[in-house]
């Protein structure tokens, strides 16, 4: 297994996480070496590039790179592949946090040489006790309950560094590393020990935008790569939700108004693809999904 380890942290207008973010990363205690930390800010308008230079003053590792417009994100990532050195590869969102422990724990796993990929645990921040902190915690706990026997990995992933490329029109930009790796003949590794916290949509007008942008972009990925996720499997999730559902009366209206809100979002996704040959690859941004805290 390899020690030399490049991080890269795709933002855009992360000004309220950024610095958090490079704390949370750099407090860390690795059992490999980080040989750099490329934080790639694609069309930034507010602060981030600033907090990052700040950085960069502390410690040597941290690079910034700046895209002047705003390509998309898979665009932010193919210029983080085009720096980056390590023989291990870790990609993570600007608007999430890992646990202490986590890249530790992502990192691991590559000791077996089977294992091409892997990804942390998506634990979401929003309250359970309003109705769409609920659904945006049943789908991470749906997604990861499934991908504990079918790996499907975002937020926070690895890989090894043969990707060299992702198409830059993909919306799904870890699903589609996940269709290069195992084309490779690598498999895919879920980490549930590695915990990652992220920040859900908290309205209704979001959460829909976003599923709305992620079904067209599975759409482009299953016809574009020929690879589909495990979360996009209706029987998986069927099971699962029976599985594991509480059948309280509340829980259960919320629930069916989860599914409702998803097949809405599904349901625009395909029409976007089908019918507008619309390819969300530059997102309109979910901006409740922001505020971390």
């Amino acid at each position: 297994m390899t020690n030399n380890i490049s991080l890269g942290i795709m933002v855009y207008n992360e000004e309220k996480n950024i610095g958090r973010l490079l704390e949370a990363v750099c407090s860390q205690v690795f059992t490999f070496c980080l040989q750099d930390i490329i934080v790639v800010s694609s069309g930034c308008t507010d602060r981030t590039e600033k907090i990052v230079i700040s950085f960069t003053k502390k410690d040597r590792r941290i690079k910034l790179l700046v895209q002047p417009k705003r390509e998309g994100k898979a665009s932010a990532i193919n210029l983080f592949l085009s720096h980056a050195q390590g023989e291990i590869l870790i990609l993570e969102s600007g608007d999430t946090l890992p646990d202490k422990n986590t890249l530790n724990e992502l990192i691991a796993p590559f000791k077996n040489s089977e294992i091409g990929m892997t990804g942390a645990h998506p634990i979401p921040v929003n309250s359970k006790n309003t109705f769409i902190g609920f659904t945006v915690n049943l789908m991470w706990f749906l997604h990861h309950k499934i991908a504990l026997t079918s790996p499907k990995l975002g937020e926070l992933v690895a890989f090894r560094n043969f990707v060299k490329k992702i198409p830059n029109d993909t919306a799904v930009d870890e699903s589609s590393i996940e269709s290069i790796v195992r084309k490779k003949g690598y498999v895919l590794c879920y980490v549930p020990t590695a915990l990652v916290y992220n920040k859900g949509p908290d309205n209704i007008k979001d959460f829909i935008k976003q599923r709305r942008r992620i079904a067209a972009g599975h759409k482009h990925l299953f016809i574009g790569q020929d690879h589909d996720v495990s979360t996009n499997d209706p029987l998986k999730i069927i099971v699962t939700l029976l599985k594991y559902h509480s059948w309280s009366f509340k829980g259960t209206i919320w629930t069916l108004g989860a599914i409702f809100l998803e097949l809405i979002g599904r349901l625009l996704g395909y029409y976007d693809y089908y019918l507008l040959n619309k390819n969300p690859y530059i997102w309109d941004i979910s901006k409740s999904t922001k505020r971390l805290s």
